[in-house]
């Protein structure tokens, strides 16, 4: 059975759960939707580390991601940062695909599944 902790819980979504040590992060998006993709991919990025880390967690404990990009062309620029982030010897399994996205202006979602500390 187990409790669940939910964190930044709204009407729609909450942004985290986490239940029997496993943290699941809802889709993140970019706040700011100006940048280019290594940019958007920051911005994911750092919001990922931030909600892992408020919730026991860290990227080194990514049990998997899936990556969604509006363009798939943008693979390459991603990944250049994505590689720069995750840490050598922790790269988690992974689903990179491209898919029509909420907002026209997001050009990245990712979804990431880690274990709790």
């Amino acid at each position: 059975m187990g409790t669940i902790q939910r964190f930044h819980v709204g009407p729609r979504l909450s942004e985290t759960a986490v239940h029997n040590g496993t943290i699941y992060l809802a889709g993140q998006v970019p706040d700011d939707t100006t940048q280019d993709i290594r940019g958007q991919t920051s911005q994911v990025l750092a919001m990922v580390d931030r909600l892992l880390a408020e919730a026991g967690g860290d990227k080194s404990r990514i049990l998997m991601t899936q990556i969604f990009l509006a363009d798939i062309t943008d693979i390459t620029a991603m990944n250049e940062v994505w590689d720069a982030w995750i840490p050598a010897g922790h790269t988690p399994p992974r689903a990179t695909v491209q898919a029509a996205m909420a907002k026209a202006a997001y050009k990245i979602e990712i979804v990431v599944t880690a274990a709790a500390q």
